[in-house]
Order: structure tokens, then C-alpha cells, then sequence
């Protein structure tokens, strides 16, 4: 009536319908991620998760379009709830609260093996963190010859608390690591070069090490 042609109005319906329907998908797939979590219980408030993102903290709280994670630093991340359902999630504290870590440090070719495995182990009883009993024990066991070092591997079982301190916990047991192999008289390798003299010119050598502790 008015000279409006009501076909051109129906396209343009059509189109703001399909860019909504875009706009809100996001929204609706993490309100069903949402649901899902909570149904199947795969995820609580105060766990302790790693996602494939890198987002590791404590779950503080789960909604349904997103999921509050308060990392160690204090941190409140919102994460939407679709990275729970189709990315990777480590959930540490799931169902055991004890986890088994593996501390990789290394010493100089020539110690005494012996004398290693009972600096590894002094290191292990003197963190607080470490759990030991008659199934979890402490452990050390030479994973790798390297190039220039023997390389170790620290074993111990940690309970709850520590599992949800990673960082602190790994500084923990590298600082103990540290102060035992020295009382033990133990060299910790560090990187060196070598100059190799020819006539006439000047070759340097690079040889490789691991101050890291592999």
C-alpha cells in the first residue's frame, strides 16, 4: 500500500536471520558444553586442570557459557565451556589425589652412581611435599647418557596439595636436588668450550652441555 516491496524486506530478513544465526552459534555451542559438564560431573569446582590452551589453575566456578579458572598467581581466567568438550583437558585431581613426577637432572660423567641415587633420595625426604609408603616410594633411575653428562631422573609421588602447586613444587625439589648433590661432593656439568689451535687459522670448537639438568 504504501510502495514498499515486501520480496526485498523478506531478503533482507533472510540475511539478518542467517548472520544472527552465525553470531550466535558460539553461544549456543557453549551453552550445550555448558549442560554436558554438568550432567556427566567429568569437571568440579576445585579441580586442578591443564587445557591445551596452557590455561593451568583451580576451577572456581562452572557456568553455563563459561568456566572461571583462578590460576596460582591469582589470576581468574573465563574460559568457554566448548574448549572443555573439544580441546584436551588434564584433570589432575579427577579421582587420585596422588600423582607421580619425574625431576630430570644430570652430573658429570665419572661420579659414583651410588652416591646419586642416595643424594636423590636425601632430597626426596627432605621436601615436605613428597609422599612415601609401601606402594609410592622415592626413587632414582639413570634415563640417558647424554653428551656430556649422566642423566637422572628424580622419582617421587606427591599428594594433593602439591599437585596443585606444580612450579613451587619443581623449585622444591630442585633446590633440595642442588644442595645434596654438592654436600655429596658431586659435579653438576656446565657449559664449557674448547679452542682447538690448527697452523694458520683459528677453529672453535663448541662442545655441548646441559646446565639445565636434563
Amino acid at each position: 500500500f504504501v510502495g514498499i516491496n515486501m520480496g526485498s524486506l523478506a531478503y533482507m530478513g533472510g540475511a539478518l536471520g542467517v548472520g544472527i544465526g552465525f553470531g550466535l552459534q558460539n553461544i549456543f555451542s557453549n551453552f550445550i558444553s555448558g549442560i554436558i559438564i554438568l550432567l556427566e560431573k567429568t569437571l568440579k569446582v576445585g579441580d586442578f586442570v591443564d587445557l591445551q590452551s596452557g590455561v593451568m589453575g583451580k576451577v572456581a566456578e562452572i557456568n553455563m557459557r563459561y568456566t572461571r579458572i583462578t590460576t596460582n598467581d591469582n589470576v581468574d581466567i573465563l574460559v568457554p565451556n566448548s574448549e572443555f568438550i573439544n580441546g584436551r583437558v588434564v584433570n589432575w585431581t579427577f579421582d587420585n589425589q596422588l600423582r607421580r613426577l619425574k625431576i630430570p637432572f644430570g652430573v658429570a660423567y665419572g661420579s659414583n652412581k651410588d652416591k646419586v641415587k642416595i643424594a636423590g633420595l636425601a632430597a626426596a625426604a627432605s621436601v615436605p611435599f613428597t609422599i612415601v609408603d609401601e606402594v609410592h616410594k622415592s626413587d632414582v633411575w639413570l634415563v640417558n647418557l647424554g653428551s656430556s653428562s649422566l642423566d637422572f631422573e628424580l622419582i617421587v609421588w606427591i599428594g594433593e596439595g602439591g599437585v596443585k602447586t606444580p612450579t613451587r613444587v619443581h623449585s622444591a625439589y630442585m633446590w633440595a636436588l642442588e644442595t645434596e648433590l654438592v654436600k655429596a661432593g658431586l659435579e653438576i656439568p656446565f657449559p664449557q668450550q674448547d679452542l682447538h689451535m690448527r697452523s694458520g687459522s683459528l677453529k672453535v670448537q663448541i662442545v655441548e652441555t646441559d646446565s639445565s639438568n636434563k
